[in-house]
Parts: structure tokens; sequence; C-alpha cells
């Protein structure tokens, strides 16, 4: 269950999901969201490690997969292509009839996705969101109804979750030591693809003077490609979950066939006995032991603190990329399409975004005390930038809001990952940031059925930017206090911990976990870091 997460594509902006990948413990974060899936058992090498030649070429073809699914040029440009008199749907259906459809779709579908990920190794998952997209922009180009467009974003909700097999793809091509470098070279490959996708859409409305029908034409023919792409990956043979050790599952299998032939009598008064044993082995799959584990998450404040974060923040933070391109018509309906500065915008905010990022694995604090207080500052600040794109009629204004809003929520991310994944084997993490995510989505949906769809209060899209700025607002009065709870305790018993200032915790940085901190980690509830 995912995420994703750094690089939005504007419209849907939804590439950040694929990026907000959880560094459990030798992965790493890779942008708007996923859970990284790591196949590799325990203790055992790869296939990479084996035929080092072989992962190389692999890792490079699915980098340059991710690179061309992320290059739609008309993805910025939906909102204003629905408004257009191309389509004519009216502000008001886009925002309440049309644009809630996502919401719900990728609710729905982000539990199925997240396990036929694992159970079917990828690749179908993989080829699968290439079938929804090549669908979304066909209907884009040929459709006209508001049912049809309703459609539309379904089969966007079903592209957004599939997007996790793409995150969890790569760690099934290496070894776990090599981790790192690949989360690196699959989220450089996912942000260089929708920066080119932003930059191209404006360069062809702008310079080119075509239209935006040609536009989704040419988007049509970079997601057909990148269907084909998903045709020829490789199928790996390894998964988190129901396929973790797959060459020994064949192999006991077929030792069990040879045993059986030679006793076919002790086979079949066996039976019962093998059902009884695949009913013992369910209950001690890793998935079903992992979420026995969650109740010992909760316990820990860090990780409640971030996990909490996770959820609320990123609720207001994709529903604001959801809705701000209608914002952006509202404030300044432009009567050309050259003057339709979106991809430019989401160009600007992508580049930010991987900035603060980036600078985000350089901060150096104690965060056991302090990070309930930087996390509401940020969320103030945020809070501001909301009430500002809510009120202000200079698009301009508006355009530099949203950019920086961008740029501190990614600024967030790197730091929530790492303090989440840092004290979870890779299977728990995996398990914690899908439920993260799929509770954010439950919240994002209420939201939606509540202010924004036509079936509920059908509000006008400023009045839910202010909503959302209430909403900023009170997940800062709520952090701030707990701010003021966590370092008045901090400080009023220092001086009864006996150590006095030089047995305090140094400050902490991001930093890969290392590779032999498994004993360290949560695990079957016998220890934890705090």
């Amino acid at each position: 269950m995912v995420d994703d997460d750094t690089a939005g594509s504007g419209d849907k902006s939804k590439e950040e999901m694929d990026l907000e990948v959880p560094a459990c413990e030798d992965s790493v974060r890779l942008e708007d969201g996923d859970v990284v899936m790591d196949p590799s058992p325990s203790g055992g090498p790869s296939e990479g490690t084996r035929e080092p030649r072989k992962w190389k070429w692999a890792v490079i073809f699915l980098c340059f997969y991710g690179f061309m699914g992320s290059v739609r040029p008309g993805e910025p440009f939906i909102t204003p292509y629905l408004l257009s008199p191309e389509k004519n749907f009216t502000r008001e259906q886009v925002t309440n009839e049309i644009t809630p459809v996502l919401t719900y779709s990728y609710m729905a579908v982000l539990v199925p996705a997240f396990l036929l990920t694992d159970l079917l190794r990828y690749k179908p998952v993989l080829v699968i969101q290439g079938m929804s997209q090549v669908i979304i922009w066909i209907i884009l180009l040929l459709g006209s109804s508001l049912i049809q467009m309703q459609f539309m974003e379904f089969f966007y909700g079903i592209t957004m979750a599939c997007r996790v097999a793409y995150s969890s793809y790569i760690f099934s091509l290496v070894s776990p030591s090599l981790y790192q470098r690949v989360a690196g070279y699959s989220r450089s490959s996912v942000l260089l693809g929708v920066f080119t996708s932003s930059v191209l859409g404006q360069i062809c409305l702008s310079f080119g003077n075509i239209s935006f029908y040609t536009l989704n034409a040419i988007s049509v023919g970079f997601v057909s490609f990148t269907l084909l792409l998903s045709l020829c990956l490789p199928w790996p043979k390894r998964s988190l979950f129901f396929n973790r050790n797959q060459e020994q599952k064949e192999l006991a299998a077929a030792n069990k066939s040879e045993l059986d032939k030679m006793n076919p009598k002790e086979s079949s008064v066996s039976s019962p006995a093998a059902h009884l044993c695949s009913l013992s082995c369910w209950r001690d799959s890793v998935l079903v032991q992992m979420l026995a584990e969650l109740r010992n998450v909760v316990k820990i404040p860090n990780l409640r603190l971030w996990s909490l974060w996770w959820i609320f923040n990123s609720t207001g933070y994709y529903l604001v990329l959801f809705y701000v391109h209608i914002l952006w018509n509202s404030v300044y309906a432009a009567r050309e399409t050259k003057h339709v500065y979106n991809g430019a915008v989401e160009a600007a905010s992508t580049l930010l975004s991987a900035m603060t990022s980036f600078a985000a694995g350089y901060v150096k604090i104690r965060w056991n005390i302090w990070s309930e207080l930087a996390i509401g500052i940020i969320t103030a600040v945020q809070a501001a930038l909301l009430l500002l794109m809510g009120t202000t009629e200079n698009i301009w204004v508006c355009y530099l809001a949203y950019v920086l809003f961008r740029g501190f929520y990614q600024f967030l991310v790197p730091i929530a990952t790492f303090q989440i994944a840092s004290s979870l084997t890779k299977e728990l993490c995996a398990l914690v940031f899908g439920i993260n995510t799929f509770l954010g989505t439950i919240l994002k949906s209420i939201i939606n059925l509540i202010f924004s769809d036509k079936k509920g209060l059908g509000l006008d899209v400023k009045a839910q930017f202010l909503v959302y700025f209430v909403y900023f607002a009170i997940l800062t009065v709520v952090y701030f206090v707990c701010a003021a709870v966590v370092i008045t305790r901090h400080f009023r018993n220092q001086p009864t911990e006996g150590g006095g200032p030089n047995q305090q915790a140094t400050p902490t940085e991001l930093c890969p976990v290392a590779t032999n901190s498994e004993a360290d980690c949560l695990s079957n509830g016998k220890s934890a870091k705090a």
C-alpha cells in the first residue's frame, strides 16, 4: 500500500507517490508516496551478485522504463483541456463531479494492487498500469461526456495504485548492498522524466502553437511505448511476502514428488497432516506475523509521530495537488493556450522539491526532542501559503505559493521516511508505510465526500482551499501543543537523568541504516530503537 513520492506532474501531480519510498534497513527512499517491497531473502546472495552484467543492464532498462513512464507532456494541462471549448466542461463539473472520482478509485484499488504486486511478482501489475495509462489518454482524446471523464479518473486511480510495482521491482534485481545506489538511479530517472515531461509540454504549447488535443495525442504515443516496454521487462523470481524463496519452494516440491513416487501409501495417509501444515504455514507467513507486530509500532513515540504526520499531512498535500490546477483556472482563465503555464510551474516545483529533499539529508538536529516543533513550523508555513493561494487574485503569487508549498512538504518526506524505517525490519517497514498511505487515502476520500463532492457540500475550489487552510491550521496547533509538552518534559527531567549534558543524545542526520542493524529493529516484539 503506498504511495507515493517529489516529482508530481501537475494536474494529477501523482509521481511523488513513486518516490516516497521507505528506507527500510538496506533500502532507501525513492516520489507522491510508494512502499518498497524488498524481495531479497535475508542472508542469501542475489542473482545480481552472481551475474553483475545481467543486473546492470536490467537496472538500466528499468530506469529507462521509469523515465519514459513519467513522460506525459499533456498531464499538467488536463484541467485546462477539460475546461477549454474543446471539451467544454464547467468548472463545477470538474471540481465536484469529475476530480473526486480519482480519490475513491485510488482508495478502492490500493490494497488489491499492493497484494497483487507481491503475489504476481511485479511485472503483471506494471502491464496493468501501462494499459490503464493508454485507456486514460484515449478517453481524454475521444470522450466527451461526464461519465466518460469519470471513467478516466477511475483508471487514473488504478494507475496511481499500481505505481508501487515500479518502486519495488528494482530491488528484486540486485543484492541488498546495492539498494542505496539503485534507489538513487530509480528516483533520478522518475524525477528527470517528470521534469522533462513538464518542460516539453510547456514548450509545445508556448512555442509550438499546438492545441491541447495534439498535446494529448503526443501523450498517447508516449504511454503506448511505455506499455510495450513493460511487456519486455524480465519477471523476478522473488517478492517480499508471498514469493520469498521461490527456488527453495520449487526444490522442496520436487523432493516431495520423488518421495511420493517411492512411498505412494504414506503420501495418501499424510494428506490431513499436510492440510494442517498448510494452515500452520499461513499463520507463520511473513504478512500475518507483520500484522501481529503492528501493535508494537504504535507504542514507540517517534514512529507514532511520523506515521501520523504521514497520514494527516500527506492527505492535505495531495488534496492541494489534485485541485490546484482548477484554482489556477479560477484565478486566471487564459484565453490562449500559450498563456497557460502549468507545465513551467510543475517543472519548477519538481526541481525545488528535489533540492529540498536532498537538503533534508544534511539536517542535523536531535529529532527525539525537536520533531514536533519542526513539523509544527513547516505546517504553519504551509497553512499560510494555502491561505495566500485561496485569497489572492494574482496568478503569479498563486504559482509561487504552490511551488513553496510542495518544496516544504518534500523537505519532510525523507526525514519521516528515515525516522520510521530506521527502527523497523524491511517487511514491517513496507507494511507500516502501506497502512499509513491507505489511512491517508481514506481520510482524503472522507474530506472529498464532505467538501468537494456534489453529493456533499460541493464547495467551489476557492472555498475548498480555505478548508485546507483550516485543516493545516488545526494540525499546526496540535503539533505546537505536542512540541511544548515534549520540550517541557525533556528539560524538566534533564537534571534527574544523572549524566549531565555530556550524556545527552547527539544530533542525528539522515543516513543509510547499517546493514547489520537487524538485531536493533522492531521484529517479533523483541527489541526496538527508541
